[in-house]
């Protein structure tokens, strides 16, 4: 099986990302109770999933990110000065839009996952996870308790849209759980307005599509596999109806081949994807770098599909109907779903989505 270089492989902790997350109630009751604030909105309270709360008085100073995908964001708000080091570090020319030279900028404190001494070590003031909790064990590394990071002065919270959408008590249809995030994250950054115009321009793109094809019946929208090559061809891991690429692959006017999956990802077996006999399949790789990379990868799982005895009958493969269109930006949340959502439905639907 091949790895995934910058990725939790596990599929319970994959996903993408945002502050107003999992997070561990390291609030300051004290700060808290003083009612001192800042000219940037505040003090800024966010919950986790059980509800607990995280209080920020001022806006971080020393940020830690435990991935590629939470930095992301940051430079995206423009708070990348406020991060001092991040795991999961993102490879060389993969983030858009002049992000990349800011990211080389950060320390990296791990490839993969932070060492606990390292990370309480850091120097930080807040910890940005954007892993679940409760999965971070059993090869995931030996993460800090919420009593070290207190103890170190780390408020630690975590990205709910990611951390948390396996135990979401419904299928995830729509981007409003990373739309939250990044607004969560913007206030305690004090970038709202950055995260504002961030999340208007998801909702302008998204709410086009679904204008465009808002009206097809379900029975006509075409069945969609994500093939996620990087994760290996021997066991495919399917796409459930709580990971966010569900609600990407929703909006665009598609119904998910594993829609019927409750949780994020699930690992399943060829004559599964062989039953479901998608209308189109997406060659799910990551970033490499540099278009011509990325070109070879994508033509890697292209023929894959082609010449593998179990999949070169598949209707989406025998109909050249298969998408390149990158793993993160669709498997992770954030500002890129959007644009995903918008891919997808122009090559489904042409001639409804311009």
């Amino acid at each position: 099986m091949r790895s995934r270089v910058g990725r939790a492989t596990t599929a319970a902790v994959l996903g993408g990302l945002l502050a107003a997350g999992c997070g561990s109630g390291n609030s300051d009751p004290a700060s808290s109770a003083a009612g001192q604030g800042d000219s940037a909105g505040h003090p800024v309270t966010v919950t986790d999933c059980s509800g607990a709360e995280t209080t920020f008085t001022k806006a971080p100073e020393r940020i830690v990110t435990s991935n590629a995908s939470s930095l992301e964001l940051l430079l995206r708000l423009g708070a990348g000065d406020k991060v001092i080091g991040t795991g999961f570090p993102p490879g060389a020319g993969t983030l858009p839009n002049g992000l990349d030279a800011q990211a080389r900028q950060v320390k990296v404190l791990s490839e993969t996952v932070i060492p606990k001494e390292k990370l309480l070590g850091s120097g930080a003031d807040l910890y940005i996870d954007t892993f679940a909790a409760m999965n971070m064990g059993g090869g995931m590394g030996d993460t800090p308790t919420e009593e070290e990071f207190r103890a170190a002065g780390i408020k630690h919270t975590f990205l709910k849209s990611t951390a948390c959408a396996a135990l979401s008590k419904s299928p995830v249809t729509d981007l409003s759980a990373v739309e939250d995030d990044i607004t969560s994250l913007g206030a305690i950054t004090g970038t709202s307005a950055k995260a504002k115009e961030l999340v208007d321009g998801m909702k302008e793109k998204v709410a086009a599509v679904r204008k465009a094809v808002g009206d097809t019946p379900e029975r006509e929208r075409p069945t969609y596999f994500f093939f996620d090559y990087d994760a290996g061809t021997k066991q495919p891991m399917a796409v459930c109806n709580r990971q966010v690429a569900n609600a990407v692959i929703t909006l665009a006017g598609a119904r998910n081949a594993f829609a019927d999956c409750d949780g994020d990802y699930k690992q399943v077996g060829w004559e599964d994807v062989i039953a479901k006999d998608p209308d189109w399949i997406q060659l799910g790789v990551r970033d490499r770098g540099s278009e011509a990379a990325n070109d070879k990868a994508f033509d890697e799982a292209q023929k894959w599909l082609e010449s593998n005895a179990a999949t070169k009958g598949l209707k989406a493969v025998k109909e050249g109907h298969l998408l390149r269109i990158g793993s993160e930006r669709t498997t992770i949340a954030g500002v890129t779903n959007a644009d995903t959502v918008e891919a997808i439905a122009k090559r489904l639907h042409p001639g409804k989505v311009g």
